[in-house]
């Protein structure tokens, strides 16, 4: 066995570094405790796919992850331009973290519009990958390069890897029945070779995976097989990359359990999936497909073995007015959207709410207004979930944390829709939903039990000694009307949307009524029981950052790098915005400035304002990206000390 020396040395950042050094010409394996590596190129690159196949290497190695794929609204945006750049982040780590990371420390860039469209993210010292053979002078001047940034001294504060990707691809596949358009296509695996190679990542899956993609094409199958095995011994082989890279599996930062990596959306399908059979009901999912939504519909389609029915309709408000049937009918009825759609089903919603039937509105929010940014995140769709319909309408609202929080997220929309006999209005958004992290699989036994009965017989006695069905008659302690499923004798009862007599649901006009029934169905939402806020505060600290959503992830970062400094700061995340947690008042209130941090213009901090008169002050962003962590950070020191 031959010897080796070791050095191991902390970097400006943080990041431990360890290096072994091998004699007899063997190349050196750097230590690192974390990366960032960014995948950018054309929209017909692949990017995403590589991006996700690097990913769940990642995962099945056991590094805590977290990702943040951003690619262009159209479904082929201009080859070669700045619009049409789509990228992929993903943050791996040996312990916990919480968000895709603020900067790359490694771009992976297709082409020149990709190389453009990102370098400004990337700091001095980072690495870049490029694909010369992109660097044509058409192409180049295509985005505004006047000369070559490989060749101008531009990129001088950077290490710089110049690989001909294309060219090596292409030769590489020569041995197969391809054009050379048709070899091209296989460049991103190439890439992903390369990379699995300088991070140690493991490579059965990515081969197993495109074995099972292409089984019915074999000789495609073959071709990305071969580009992907080049890639990874061009790594091995090339003078260019002296250095590859270990990051530990995160042991410590998980309970002990079976972990998958999971995305928002999948995430939140597995959770209406396991709520369904946790109340003993079908699912039924009725929905127009709309970005970033999408993705639930497609994967609740797969699971009818699981008693789930899917109905794509041919609008939104089609979907709303099936899935509103669907609970009257007895099921656990959803309907999924984004924020356009969510103003299209307003007036189903307030239906449900007169009815008082289960239903779930899963609003997977984006940028706005209109079709504003459909690829982009936003969290600006508060109000209207809170407002937007006529009369007063109220209705639950709850918000997922992170990706693998909206599975427990779904289950507690569940759980409040059936209990209370109300329409629940999820609040996730395109971060949380296209973006993934490791998610522990629940056992069974960990699962709420979400069952509730259903009326069978009358349930009230008239003076005269006779006994009735009263389809509005409440629990005295939920407020809830008994669901009564069409077709059980002697339970038919009047629906539909003028306003209902109090107990016995026939149509009233009566002033005094319609007072009565609507604080009764405000008192409804107002009782539910939700927990309590779990306050972070181990310094005793003046200034309480308060978020909700997907922001968990920024701001815990940047409470972390606060506390590392020395600076006090409290934190607290909402997840259920109506009705608010009890305790909130009290938790304000003891805190001299309350911050909060929204990727909208301050929407959460008016209904805090509004309801408890305390000054919170707003952060906000509303530029299509989720927070970076340092960028937080620095708000909020200079909120501390203001």
């Amino acid at each position: 066995m031959t010897s080796q020396v070791s050095r191991t040395t902390e970097q400006a950042d943080g990041t431990v570094v360890g290096e072994q050094r091998r004699p007899g010409g063997v190349k050196a394996v750097r230590r690192l405790d974390r990366v960032i590596i960014r995948f950018a190129g054309d929209s017909g690159d692949g990017m995403q796919l590589t991006g996700d196949r690097f990913t769940s290497e990642t995962a099945s190695f056991g590094n805590d992850l977290s990702t943040l794929p951003n690619f262009p609204a159209e479904i082929r945006a201009p080859a070669g331009t700045l619009p049409g750049v789509s990228s992929f982040q993903l943050h791996f780590a040996d312990h916990d973290i919480l968000t895709p990371g603020d900067a790359p420390n490694v771009l992976v860039a297709m082409n020149p519009a990709a190389l453009k469209a990102n370098i400004g993210d990337l700091p001095r010292g980072a690495e870049i990958i490029v694909n010369t053979d992109e660097f044509t002078k058409r192409a180049m001047q295509k985005v505004g390069y006047d000369a070559s940034p490989l060749e101008d001294g531009s990129l001088d504060g950077y290490s710089l890897h110049p690989v001909p990707l294309t060219t090596l691809t292409v030769e590489a596949l020569k041995e197969f029945d391809l054009t050379r358009k048709e070899a091209e296509r296989s460049k991103n695996m190439f890439a992903l070779g390369l990379l699995s190679w300088m991070y140690h990542r493991p490579t059965e899956g990515t081969e197993r995976f495109l074995k099972q993609k292409f089984a019915r094409k074999p000789e495609v199958m073959n071709a990305n097989l071969a580009a992907f095995r080049a890639g990874w011994n061009f790594g091995e082989t090339t003078e260019d990359f002296a250095v590859s890279y270990e990051i530990a599996p995160a042991s410590t930062a998980f309970p002990v359990g079976t972990y998958r990596n999971i995305s928002g959306n999948l995430a939140l399908a597995y959770g209406l999936v396991a709520a369904s059979r946790q109340a003993g009901l079908p699912l039924f999912l009725g929905s127009y497909p709309i970005t970033p939504a999408s993705d639930i519909l497609h994967e609740l389609s797969k699971h009818k073995n699981f008693g789930v029915r899917t109905f794509q309709a041919e609008d939104e408000i089609a979907g709303i007015g099936a899935a509103l049937g669907a609970a009257f009918g007895g099921s656990l009825a959803v309907t999924t959207t984004s924020g356009p759609g969510v103003a299209l089903k307003a007036e189903t919603v307030g239906l449900a709410v007169s009815l008082e039937l289960p239903l779930l509105v899963v609003d997977i929010q984006r940028g706005g207004p209109s079709t504003g940014l459909p690829t982009k995140t936003e969290q600006a769709d508060l109000l209207q979930a809170m407002y937007g319909r006529n009369g007063e309408a109220p209705v639950p609202v709850i918000a997922p944390r992170t990706p693998a929080d909206c599975f427990d997220a779904a289950l507690e929309a569940a759980r409040i829709a059936l209990t209370y006999r109300t329409p629940v209005m999820l609040l996730s958004d395109g971060y949380l939903a296209n973006g993934s992290e490791p998610w522990r699989i629940p056992e069974l036994t960990e699962l709420p039990d979400l069952r509730v009965p259903f009326a069978t017989g009358p349930n009230h006695t008239l003076d005269d000694g006779t006994e009735v069905f009263w389809p509005y008659k409440r629990d005295p302690q939920t407020l809830a009307r008994p669901w009564a499923i069409p077709g059980t004798p002697g339970l038919e009862h009047r629906i539909g949307g003028i306003e209902k007599q109090d107990g016995t649901g026939n149509i009233s006009y009566d002033p005094a009524n319609h007072d009565f029934m609507v604080r009764t169905r405000q008192a409804k939402i107002d009782g539910i029981d939700v927990p309590d806020i779990e306050v972070d505060d181990p310094d005793g600290a003046r200034t309480l950052v308060l978020g909700w959503g997907s922001t968990y992830g920024p701001i815990t970062a940047a409470v972390r790098r606060l506390r590392r400094a020395g600076e006090p700061i409290a934190q607290a995340h909402l997840r259920h915005l109506n009705p608010f947690p009890r305790n909130l008042g009290a938790v304000l209130g003891r805190y001299d400035k309350v911050v909060i941090p929204e990727m909208n213009l301050g929407q959460l901090a008016a209904l805090v304002r509004a309801k408890y008169l305390v000054d919170a002050h707003s952060y906000n962003q509303v530029n299509g990206m989720p927070f970076k962590a340092e960028q937080l950070a620095e708000a909020l020191k200079e909120a501390i000390h203001d």
